[in-house]
Protein backbone atom coordinates (compact mmCIF):
# COMPACT_ATOMS: atom_id res chain seq x y z
CA UNK A 1 0.00 0.00 0.00
CA UNK A 2 1.56 3.31 -0.88
CA UNK A 3 2.33 6.56 1.57
CA UNK A 4 -0.75 8.38 -0.14
CA UNK A 5 -3.28 5.51 0.90
CA UNK A 6 -1.93 4.94 4.60
CA UNK A 7 -2.33 9.29 5.20
CA UNK A 8 -5.61 9.66 3.37
CA UNK A 9 -7.70 7.00 5.28
CA UNK A 10 -6.92 8.82 8.80
CA UNK A 11 -8.33 11.94 7.28
CA UNK A 12 -11.65 10.47 6.38
CA UNK A 13 -12.01 8.74 9.80
CA UNK A 14 -10.91 11.47 12.06
CA UNK A 15 -13.56 13.42 10.23
CA UNK A 16 -16.85 11.88 11.45
CA UNK A 17 -15.00 10.62 14.85
CA UNK A 18 -15.27 11.94 18.07
CA UNK A 19 -12.55 14.64 19.35
CA UNK A 20 -9.82 13.41 21.35
CA UNK A 21 -10.16 12.52 24.55
CA UNK A 22 -13.23 10.57 24.32
CA UNK A 23 -15.83 13.66 25.02
CA UNK A 24 -18.71 13.61 22.26
CA UNK A 25 -20.09 16.80 20.69
CA UNK A 26 -23.49 17.36 20.11
CA UNK A 27 -22.65 17.74 16.36
CA UNK A 28 -21.82 14.06 16.45
CA UNK A 29 -24.60 12.94 18.42
CA UNK A 30 -26.30 14.13 15.26
CA UNK A 31 -24.42 12.18 13.36
CA UNK A 32 -25.27 8.87 14.79
CA UNK A 33 -27.68 6.40 12.77
CA UNK A 34 -29.95 6.21 15.47
CA UNK A 35 -30.39 9.94 15.81
CA UNK A 36 -31.94 9.65 11.78
CA UNK A 37 -34.02 6.56 12.61
CA UNK A 38 -35.25 8.52 15.38
CA UNK A 39 -35.67 11.46 13.56
CA UNK A 40 -37.51 9.30 10.04
CA UNK A 41 -39.84 7.34 12.77
CA UNK A 42 -41.12 10.62 14.08
CA UNK A 43 -42.13 12.36 10.98
CA UNK A 44 -43.21 8.87 9.33
CA UNK A 45 -45.89 8.97 12.97
CA UNK A 46 -46.64 12.43 12.50
CA UNK A 47 -48.20 11.73 9.16
CA UNK A 48 -49.61 8.41 9.84
CA UNK A 49 -53.06 9.97 10.14
CA UNK A 50 -53.38 11.26 6.97
CA UNK A 51 -52.71 8.59 5.09
CA UNK A 52 -54.44 5.35 7.26
CA UNK A 53 -58.22 4.64 7.64
CA UNK A 54 -59.82 4.54 10.67
CA UNK A 55 -58.92 0.55 11.59
CA UNK A 56 -55.05 1.12 11.60
CA UNK A 57 -55.44 4.01 13.48
CA UNK A 58 -57.87 2.30 15.98
CA UNK A 59 -55.16 -0.38 16.31
CA UNK A 60 -52.48 2.16 16.89
CA UNK A 61 -53.89 3.87 19.77
CA UNK A 62 -54.75 0.80 20.93
CA UNK A 63 -51.36 -0.02 21.02
CA UNK A 64 -49.99 3.19 22.42
CA UNK A 65 -52.82 2.50 25.68
CA UNK A 66 -51.22 -0.52 25.69
CA UNK A 67 -47.43 0.47 25.61
CA UNK A 68 -48.47 3.20 28.56
CA UNK A 69 -49.47 0.38 30.59
CA UNK A 70 -46.56 -2.73 30.27
CA UNK A 71 -44.41 0.46 30.78
CA UNK A 72 -45.74 0.72 34.26
CA UNK A 73 -46.38 -2.82 34.66
CA UNK A 74 -42.36 -3.30 33.66
CA UNK A 75 -41.10 -0.90 36.20
CA UNK A 76 -42.94 -2.85 38.74
CA UNK A 77 -42.21 -6.37 37.23
CA UNK A 78 -39.20 -5.76 35.40
CA UNK A 79 -37.15 -3.33 37.42
CA UNK A 80 -38.46 -4.19 41.06
CA UNK A 81 -39.61 -7.97 41.01
CA UNK A 82 -42.77 -7.49 41.80
CA UNK A 83 -45.16 -10.07 40.54
CA UNK A 84 -48.70 -8.06 39.35
CA UNK A 85 -51.53 -9.93 38.34
CA UNK A 86 -53.99 -7.19 38.99
CA UNK A 87 -52.91 -4.20 36.48
CA UNK A 88 -56.22 -4.55 34.44
CA UNK A 89 -58.26 -3.51 37.26
CA UNK A 90 -56.23 -0.37 37.81
CA UNK A 91 -57.08 0.44 33.81
CA UNK A 92 -60.56 -0.19 35.15
CA UNK A 93 -60.46 2.52 37.94
CA UNK A 94 -58.70 4.97 35.27
CA UNK A 95 -61.40 4.30 32.55
CA UNK A 96 -64.88 4.14 34.65
CA UNK A 97 -63.23 6.87 36.62
CA UNK A 98 -62.89 9.24 33.78
CA UNK A 99 -66.78 7.90 32.53
CA UNK A 100 -67.54 9.00 35.87
CA UNK A 101 -66.04 12.75 36.50
CA UNK A 102 -66.70 13.74 33.08
CA UNK A 103 -70.25 12.21 32.32
CA UNK A 104 -73.25 13.78 33.37
CA UNK A 105 -76.23 12.37 35.14
CA UNK A 106 -78.50 10.39 33.17
CA UNK A 107 -80.58 7.38 32.44
CA UNK A 108 -79.39 4.77 29.96
CA UNK A 109 -80.30 0.71 29.59
CA UNK A 110 -82.65 0.82 32.47
CA UNK A 111 -79.46 2.32 34.84
CA UNK A 112 -79.70 5.84 36.35
CA UNK A 113 -76.12 6.65 35.56
CA UNK A 114 -74.27 9.12 38.27
CA UNK A 115 -72.19 11.66 37.26
CA UNK A 116 -70.16 14.67 38.28
CA UNK A 117 -69.73 16.58 34.83
CA UNK A 118 -66.28 18.04 35.29
CA UNK A 119 -64.07 19.66 32.23
CA UNK A 120 -62.88 16.35 30.45
CA UNK A 121 -59.57 17.32 30.90
CA UNK A 122 -59.72 17.75 34.42
CA UNK A 123 -61.45 14.46 34.81
CA UNK A 124 -58.72 12.71 32.91
CA UNK A 125 -56.13 14.14 35.34
CA UNK A 126 -58.04 13.01 38.11
CA UNK A 127 -58.81 9.23 36.49
CA UNK A 128 -55.28 8.91 36.87
CA UNK A 129 -54.74 10.18 40.33
CA UNK A 130 -57.46 8.10 41.27
CA UNK A 131 -55.64 4.70 39.87
CA UNK A 132 -53.02 6.06 41.77
CA UNK A 133 -55.02 6.32 45.62
CA UNK A 134 -56.66 3.08 44.79
CA UNK A 135 -52.58 1.54 44.25
CA UNK A 136 -51.42 3.25 47.68
CA UNK A 137 -54.20 1.50 49.74
CA UNK A 138 -52.88 -1.68 48.64
CA UNK A 139 -49.31 -0.94 48.82
CA UNK A 140 -48.71 -1.48 52.37
CA UNK A 141 -49.63 -5.22 51.02
CA UNK A 142 -47.53 -4.76 48.05
CA UNK A 143 -44.44 -2.97 50.46
CA UNK A 144 -44.32 -6.19 52.68
CA UNK A 145 -45.24 -9.22 49.84
CA UNK A 146 -43.15 -10.43 46.82
CA UNK A 147 -43.30 -13.25 44.59
CA UNK A 148 -45.94 -15.56 43.98
CA UNK A 149 -47.40 -14.18 47.47
CA UNK A 150 -47.92 -10.53 45.80
CA UNK A 151 -49.41 -12.20 42.56
CA UNK A 152 -51.49 -14.42 44.61
CA UNK A 153 -53.06 -10.63 46.44
CA UNK A 154 -52.97 -8.57 43.39
CA UNK A 155 -55.28 -11.29 41.38
CA UNK A 156 -57.63 -10.60 44.36
CA UNK A 157 -57.97 -7.03 42.71
CA UNK A 158 -59.69 -8.91 39.53
CA UNK A 159 -62.43 -10.45 41.20
CA UNK A 160 -63.29 -7.17 43.80
CA UNK A 161 -63.18 -5.12 40.45
CA UNK A 162 -65.40 -7.74 38.56
CA UNK A 163 -67.82 -8.02 40.86
CA UNK A 164 -67.95 -4.07 41.61
CA UNK A 165 -68.31 -3.02 37.42
CA UNK A 166 -71.05 -5.89 37.11
CA UNK A 167 -73.31 -4.72 39.95
CA UNK A 168 -72.79 -0.85 40.59
CA UNK A 169 -74.91 -0.33 37.95
CA UNK A 170 -75.40 3.44 38.84
CA UNK A 171 -71.56 3.86 38.25
CA UNK A 172 -70.44 1.73 35.63
CA UNK A 173 -73.61 0.99 33.80
CA UNK A 174 -73.81 -3.03 34.31
CA UNK A 175 -73.11 -5.75 32.16
CA UNK A 176 -73.42 -3.20 29.08
CA UNK A 177 -70.92 -0.38 30.23
CA UNK A 178 -71.42 3.48 29.75
CA UNK A 179 -70.74 5.66 26.94
CA UNK A 180 -67.34 7.78 27.68
CA UNK A 181 -67.50 11.88 27.00
CA UNK A 182 -65.25 12.75 24.66
CA UNK A 183 -62.24 14.98 25.45
CA UNK A 184 -62.21 18.57 25.28
CA UNK A 185 -58.91 20.43 25.77
CA UNK A 186 -58.43 24.23 25.34
CA UNK A 187 -61.90 24.22 23.12
CA UNK A 188 -61.11 21.39 21.12
CA UNK A 189 -63.48 18.25 21.08
CA UNK A 190 -61.73 15.18 20.32
CA UNK A 191 -64.89 13.58 18.74
CA UNK A 192 -66.44 12.48 15.46
CA UNK A 193 -66.75 15.56 14.13
CA UNK A 194 -64.80 16.02 11.18
CA UNK A 195 -62.45 18.53 10.90
CA UNK A 196 -60.54 19.26 7.54
CA UNK A 197 -56.86 19.55 7.84
CA UNK A 198 -54.91 20.09 4.41
CA UNK A 199 -58.06 18.35 2.54
CA UNK A 200 -57.97 15.12 4.82
CA UNK A 201 -60.94 15.06 6.91
CA UNK A 202 -60.28 14.26 10.84
CA UNK A 203 -62.41 12.61 13.13
CA UNK A 204 -61.72 11.04 16.29
CA UNK A 205 -59.19 8.64 15.67
CA UNK A 206 -57.04 11.13 13.83
CA UNK A 207 -57.38 13.97 16.79
CA UNK A 208 -56.84 10.81 19.27
CA UNK A 209 -54.01 9.98 17.47
CA UNK A 210 -51.59 12.86 18.73
CA UNK A 211 -52.86 12.87 22.02
CA UNK A 212 -51.77 9.40 22.24
CA UNK A 213 -48.52 9.87 20.95
CA UNK A 214 -47.59 12.78 23.42
CA UNK A 215 -48.94 10.62 26.26
CA UNK A 216 -46.55 8.12 25.23
CA UNK A 217 -43.89 10.24 24.71
CA UNK A 218 -43.83 11.65 28.14
CA UNK A 219 -44.68 8.33 30.10
CA UNK A 220 -41.51 6.82 28.23
CA UNK A 221 -39.48 9.49 28.74
CA UNK A 222 -40.41 9.92 32.41
CA UNK A 223 -39.81 6.19 33.12
CA UNK A 224 -36.78 6.30 31.30
CA UNK A 225 -35.46 9.19 33.45
CA UNK A 226 -36.08 6.98 36.89
CA UNK A 227 -34.97 3.86 35.58
CA UNK A 228 -31.42 5.61 34.32
CA UNK A 229 -31.25 7.33 37.84
CA UNK A 230 -31.17 6.91 41.46
CA UNK A 231 -34.37 5.33 42.18
CA UNK A 232 -33.86 2.98 39.42
CA UNK A 233 -30.62 1.85 40.55
CA UNK A 234 -32.79 0.94 43.91
CA UNK A 235 -35.42 -0.65 42.27
CA UNK A 236 -32.88 -3.12 40.60
CA UNK A 237 -31.06 -3.23 43.73
CA UNK A 238 -34.66 -4.64 45.47
CA UNK A 239 -34.85 -6.79 42.40
CA UNK A 240 -31.34 -8.33 42.39
CA UNK A 241 -30.57 -9.22 46.29
CA UNK A 242 -33.40 -7.16 48.19
CA UNK A 243 -31.69 -7.97 51.88
CA UNK A 244 -28.36 -6.80 50.62
CA UNK A 245 -30.62 -3.19 49.18
CA UNK A 246 -32.05 -3.08 52.41
CA UNK A 247 -28.29 -3.59 54.13
CA UNK A 248 -26.93 -0.80 51.92
CA UNK A 249 -29.88 1.46 52.99
CA UNK A 250 -32.37 1.45 50.64
CA UNK A 251 -35.54 1.37 52.21
CA UNK A 252 -37.33 -1.34 50.76
CA UNK A 253 -40.93 -1.38 51.59
CA UNK A 254 -41.13 2.00 50.73
CA UNK A 255 -39.77 1.66 47.24
CA UNK A 256 -42.12 -1.12 46.28
CA UNK A 257 -45.25 0.70 47.52
CA UNK A 258 -43.79 4.19 45.59
CA UNK A 259 -43.94 1.47 42.39
CA UNK A 260 -47.03 -0.23 42.91
CA UNK A 261 -48.36 3.46 42.94
CA UNK A 262 -46.70 5.06 40.23
CA UNK A 263 -47.28 1.55 38.33
CA UNK A 264 -51.15 2.31 38.95
CA UNK A 265 -51.23 5.74 37.97
CA UNK A 266 -49.88 4.37 34.62
CA UNK A 267 -52.31 1.41 34.49
CA UNK A 268 -54.93 4.50 35.26
CA UNK A 269 -53.52 6.58 32.28
CA UNK A 270 -53.77 3.91 30.09
CA UNK A 271 -57.17 3.27 30.47
CA UNK A 272 -58.55 6.67 29.94
CA UNK A 273 -56.92 6.55 26.71
CA UNK A 274 -58.97 2.98 25.94
CA UNK A 275 -61.53 4.76 26.94
CA UNK A 276 -61.64 7.47 24.79
CA UNK A 277 -60.78 5.29 21.75
CA UNK A 278 -63.41 3.00 22.44
CA UNK A 279 -66.03 5.58 23.34
CA UNK A 280 -67.68 2.68 25.71
CA UNK A 281 -66.66 1.04 28.52
CA UNK A 282 -67.53 -2.76 28.74
CA UNK A 283 -66.74 -4.45 32.16
CA UNK A 284 -66.03 -7.76 30.77
CA UNK A 285 -63.18 -6.39 29.16
CA UNK A 286 -60.97 -5.80 32.33
CA UNK A 287 -60.72 -9.34 33.36
CA UNK A 288 -57.57 -11.80 34.28
CA UNK A 289 -57.17 -12.31 30.42
CA UNK A 290 -55.94 -8.76 30.30
CA UNK A 291 -53.85 -8.94 32.91
CA UNK A 292 -52.38 -12.08 31.17
CA UNK A 293 -51.34 -9.82 28.03
CA UNK A 294 -49.65 -7.24 29.91
CA UNK A 295 -46.90 -9.77 31.84
CA UNK A 296 -46.46 -11.42 28.28
CA UNK A 297 -45.98 -7.92 26.84
CA UNK A 298 -43.36 -6.85 28.96
CA UNK A 299 -41.90 -10.60 29.29
CA UNK A 300 -42.15 -10.72 25.39
CA UNK A 301 -40.64 -7.22 24.93
CA UNK A 302 -37.94 -7.43 27.83
CA UNK A 303 -38.32 -7.42 31.72
CA UNK A 304 -36.81 -4.06 32.67
CA UNK A 305 -36.63 -1.74 29.68
CA UNK A 306 -38.92 1.15 28.48
CA UNK A 307 -38.47 -0.13 25.06
CA UNK A 308 -39.11 -3.50 25.85
CA UNK A 309 -42.23 -2.68 27.16
CA UNK A 310 -43.30 0.00 23.79
CA UNK A 311 -42.28 -3.40 21.76
CA UNK A 312 -44.10 -5.82 23.47
CA UNK A 313 -47.24 -4.07 23.88
CA UNK A 314 -47.41 -3.56 19.88
CA UNK A 315 -46.44 -6.89 19.24
CA UNK A 316 -49.19 -8.69 21.74
CA UNK A 317 -51.65 -5.14 20.79
CA UNK A 318 -51.68 -5.57 17.36
CA UNK A 319 -51.06 -9.04 16.70
CA UNK A 320 -55.03 -10.14 17.04
CA UNK A 321 -56.17 -6.86 15.12
CA UNK A 322 -53.63 -7.98 12.07
CA UNK A 323 -55.59 -11.84 11.99
CA UNK A 324 -58.65 -10.72 12.35
CA UNK A 325 -58.64 -8.16 9.72
CA UNK A 326 -56.76 -10.65 7.16
CA UNK A 327 -58.57 -13.89 8.87
CA UNK A 328 -60.16 -14.25 5.13
CA UNK A 329 -56.46 -14.96 3.45
CA UNK A 330 -54.84 -16.44 5.88
CA UNK A 331 -54.49 -20.24 6.18
CA UNK A 332 -56.26 -22.37 9.70
CA UNK A 333 -57.93 -18.53 10.85
CA UNK A 334 -61.17 -17.46 10.14
CA UNK A 335 -63.63 -15.35 11.17
CA UNK A 336 -65.67 -16.47 14.58
CA UNK A 337 -68.36 -18.40 14.26
CA UNK A 338 -67.45 -19.74 10.55
CA UNK A 339 -65.12 -23.10 11.59
CA UNK A 340 -61.66 -23.14 11.96
CA UNK A 341 -59.82 -20.89 14.73
CA UNK A 342 -60.53 -17.43 15.62
CA UNK A 343 -58.22 -14.23 14.62
CA UNK A 344 -58.08 -13.78 19.25
CA UNK A 345 -57.16 -17.36 19.82
CA UNK A 346 -54.49 -17.89 16.81
CA UNK A 347 -53.54 -14.56 18.51
CA UNK A 348 -52.90 -15.92 22.19
CA UNK A 349 -51.02 -19.30 20.50
CA UNK A 350 -48.78 -17.25 18.83
CA UNK A 351 -47.72 -14.86 21.84
CA UNK A 352 -48.21 -17.58 24.11
CA UNK A 353 -45.37 -19.53 21.79
CA UNK A 354 -43.32 -16.44 21.57
CA UNK A 355 -43.18 -16.05 25.47
CA UNK A 356 -41.71 -19.75 25.63
CA UNK A 357 -39.07 -19.02 22.80
CA UNK A 358 -38.01 -15.19 24.63
CA UNK A 359 -37.99 -17.23 27.91
CA UNK A 360 -35.63 -20.14 26.01
CA UNK A 361 -33.35 -18.56 23.71
CA UNK A 362 -33.86 -14.48 24.05
CA UNK A 363 -34.08 -14.06 27.75
CA UNK A 364 -33.44 -9.92 26.92
CA UNK A 365 -36.94 -10.16 25.16
CA UNK A 366 -37.44 -8.39 21.35
CA UNK A 367 -35.85 -5.06 22.59
CA UNK A 368 -32.36 -6.54 22.26
CA UNK A 369 -32.15 -7.50 19.16
CA UNK A 370 -30.58 -5.05 16.69
CA UNK A 371 -27.76 -4.42 14.65
CA UNK A 372 -24.74 -3.52 16.92
CA UNK A 373 -23.05 -1.10 14.82
CA UNK A 374 -19.31 -1.24 14.84
CA UNK A 375 -17.41 1.82 16.76
CA UNK A 376 -15.39 4.46 14.79
CA UNK A 377 -12.21 4.74 16.67
CA UNK A 378 -9.40 7.66 16.25
CA UNK A 379 -6.33 6.07 14.55
CA UNK A 380 -2.85 6.19 16.64
CA UNK A 381 -0.64 9.15 14.74
CA UNK A 382 2.86 8.21 14.39
CA UNK A 383 5.05 8.23 17.47
CA UNK A 384 1.67 7.78 19.55
CA UNK A 385 1.96 5.48 22.58
CA UNK A 386 -0.70 2.82 22.72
Amino acid sequence: MSDTTVEAAPEATTASAPKAGGAETFTDRLRRPRTYAVLIASVLLLALPFYLDRFWLQAGLFAMAAAIGAIGLNMLTGATGQLSMGHAFFLAVGAYGYCILAGESSTENGHTLTGLGLPTWLAAILAVLLAGAAGGLFSPIAGRLRGAYLGIATLALIFIGQHVLFNAGSLTGGYNGRAVPPLSLFGFTFDDTEVVVAAVPFGSSEKLWYVGLAALLLSALFARGVLRGRPGRAMNAIRDHRIAAGVMGVPVARYRAGVFVLSSMYAGLAGVLLALVFQRTVPEYFGMILSLEYLAMIVIGGLGSVAGAVVGAFFVSLLPQVLNHYSDSLPLVSAPGTGGLAPGEASRYLYGAAVVAVVLFLPGGLARLGIALPRVTRPKKSGEKK
